[in-house]
C-alpha cells in the first residue's frame, strides 16, 4: 500500500514485514521505555524474535506489516483475526504491538498504520478492531479516541 505523501515529499509505503525487518522491528520495541515487555537489542534474544515472526508468517490468522519511509522501517502492527462464538460467531480482529519510530511520532505513521489495519479487518470480515493500550500511554489513549477508538472494557493479564 502506497501512502504517496505528495509529490517530492517522503514516501510512505505499508506492507508485510519480511525476515530482513526484523531487527529494525525489534530495535522500536527495545527503545519504548513504556513497553513494559523486556524487548531487547541483545543478539542472544534474536532467536527468540526470529521463531515468533516464523509462527506469525506460517499463521493464517495473523500478519505482521511495517510502515516504511522511503524505504526505510518506521513502523509496525500486528493483526490477530479470529472467530468467536459470542456475537452470533462475529468474525473480530486484534490490533496488537502498533509501535513507531520515536523520532518520527506525531508525523501520522500511526494514523497510517492504524487506518490500514482497519482495512485489512474489514478485507477479512471483521466486525471489530479491538486493541488493548498500556495504561500508562495517555498520549496513545488519546490518539487512539481521536481515530474512533472507544475506551469499552477493563483489561486484565496475568503472567504465566
Amino acid at each position: 500500500m502506497d501512502l504517496g505523501m505528495g509529490e517530492g515529499a517522503a514516501s510512505l509505503t505499508i506492507d508485510r514485514a519480511q525476515p530482513e525487518d526484523l531487527p529494525a522491528i525489534v530495535a522500536m520495541f527495545a527503545a519504548d521505555p513504556l513497553g513494559g515487555h523486556g524487548d531487547t537489542l541483545d543478539p542472544a534474544a534474536l532467536v527468540l524474535y526470529r521463531a515468533a515472526f516464523d509462527a506469525i508468517a506460517a499463521s493464517p490468522a495473523t500478519d505482521l506489516f511495517v510502515a516504511r519511509l522511503n524505504g526505510r522501517v518506521v513502523g509496525t502492527y500486528q493483526i490477530i483475526v479470529t472467530h468467536a462464538i459470542v456475537g452470533r460467531g462475529a468474525v473480530r480482529a486484534i490490533l496488537e504491538g502498533v509501535q513507531v519510530a520515536p523520532h518520527l511520532r506525531g508525523q501520522g505513521i500511526g494514523a497510517a498504520m492504524v487506518a490500514d489495519a482497519e482495512r485489512q479487518a474489514r478485507a477479512r470480515g471483521a466486525a471489530t478492531l479491538a486493541l488493548t493500550s498500556n495504561a500508562a500511554r495517555l498520549d496513545a489513549h488519546r490518539f487512539y479516541e481521536r481515530l474512533g477508538f472507544a475506551r469499552s472494557h477493563a483489561g486484565f493479564k496475568k503472567a504465566l
